[in-house]
């Protein structure tokens, strides 16, 4: 587990190295933290950190935005709040998605939760008082947390 301070949500960059450099070849990323706690700006950030010119936005109403980077490496960045039954989820080919070899960035994966690979990485965002977010980074293997 490794957990940092930035503090404020337009200082991200350095944060996003730190997820890229803890994440490593692991493809699933899931986000967790409350409504406006950042995480799509955050995934913003990560996206230009790897190479993604496209604009990132939250697919709340798609589900699903799909990002190139210069390389051609394709990036899929999932918002599941507006998921009422988590079946809805095979609508959209999910599986496909999580199992392609590309990266999975995923808000709201608990609303989903039994169909998330049992691999991933945790990361976990919380706002203090003065609007500072404190990182958690996890690395979950077979379900499991680890460091």
């Amino acid at each position: 587990m490794e957990k940092f301070y930035c503090p404020e949500i337009g200082d991200l960059h350095e944060t996003a190295l730190k997820i890229v450099s803890f994440a490593g070849s692991e493809k699933i990323w899931v986000f967790k933290g409350d409504l406006g706690a950042g995480k799509t700006t955050l995934i913003t950030e990560l996206a230009r950190v790897l190479g993604v010119e496209d604009k990132v936005s939250s697919p709340t109403f798609s589900l699903v935005n799909e990002y190139q980077n210069t390389k051609g490496e394709i990036f899929y960045h999932f918002d599941f709040y507006r998921v009422e039954n988590p079946e809805e989820v095979f609508e959209i080919g999910i599986e496909e998605y999580f199992y392609s070899g590309n990266r999975c960035w995923i808000e709201w994966a608990e609303k989903i939760a039994a169909y998330i690979p049992h691999n991933f990485i945790h990361i976990y965002m919380e706002v203090d008082e003065v609007g500072g977010r404190m990182i958690t980074l996890q690395r979950v293997i077979n379900g499991e947390t680890n460091g």
